[in-house]
């Protein structure tokens, strides 16, 4: 009996048991780098479908306030994983929604900018976005949706010695925008909130503008869930979970010089 892909998939349990940057306990074992090119390929797919918005005003808040959040990442996470470039790109698409990618694929939406009234809120999203691929919760969620019988199944793979990224997304039968575009669960959204909200406030972005955004949101669904809350927690739980960690995040705030790019 072979034992080498028993005792890989040891390895990746032992190697793959982590922490997110908040401290909670995480598996996530699929390799950073093949989680990148996942991310990768689903953004070009995205962006195949939808176009890039031309609205240059538009594009240049997004940039300017993504720019400032991503310079405060080194100071609230200190050795926290980043990819090696960043990609944020605003889409000629008109509903209110964002998401986030492994390998620092970032997407808004046009209609988020009419559901988010001024630059703080936005910081909001794009924020809460950021802390999802610094937290790997793509890798987190792609790894429970797999289970072990799917990573055996990578296991065989690499022990063939092909580590081509195509072959395992045909063998798994994922398309690379299903296998990544999952929904995060609750706690990711919690998590993601937490960290948004210190990365916000720490670039000079009001975070009381954070639970304005989210009643925004829910008033935008008109009683009904937007598709990017589809999967959050309740914004009345989440409100509640975010002004419990507003006197922290003025301080953040209060510390740094308020951010300008324009509204």
């Amino acid at each position: 009996m072979n034992k080498t892909p028993f005792m890989f998939l040891a390895i990746l349990l032992l190697t793959g048991c982590d922490k997110t940057p908040t401290g909670r306990d995480q598996l996530a074992l699929v390799p950073a780098s093949m989680m990148a090119q996942f991310g990768s390929q689903a953004f070009l797919q995205m962006q195949q479908q939808i176009p890039a918005s031309e609205n240059a005003t538009s594009n240049a808040r997004v940039q300017c306030i993504a720019r400032e959040i991503l310079l405060e990442v080194g100071n609230r996470f200190p050795g926290t994983p980043m990819p090696n470039t960043w990609e944020i790109v605003l889409f000629d698409d008109p509903a209110p929604n964002a998401f986030a990618l492994p390998g620092g694929k970032i997407g808004v939406n046009q209609g988020l900018l009419d559901v988010a009234s001024n630059n703080a809120q936005l910081a909001t999203v794009i924020g809460h976005e950021v802390a999802h691929v610094l937290a790997r919760h793509g890798n987190e969620r792609l790894t429970q949706e797999l289970g072990i019988k799917a990573i055996l199944l990578l296991v065989g793979l690499f022990s063939e010695g092909d580590g081509d990224s195509e072959r395992i997304i045909q063998a798994l039968g994922l398309g690379a925008h299903l296998g990544i575009a999952l929904p995060f669960s609750r706690a990711h959204e919690e998590e993601a909130d937490v960290m948004g909200l210190e990365l916000m406030a720490s670039a000079g972005f009001d975070p009381r503008e954070s639970t304005q955004l989210w009643r925004n949101m829910a008033a935008a669904g008109g009683g009904q869930l937007l598709e990017f809350l589809s999967t959050h927690p309740n914004h009345d739980s989440r409100i509640d979970a975010l002004q419990a960690r507003m006197e922290e995040a003025r301080r953040l705030y209060q510390a740094t010089d308020p951010a300008h790019c324009g509204n």
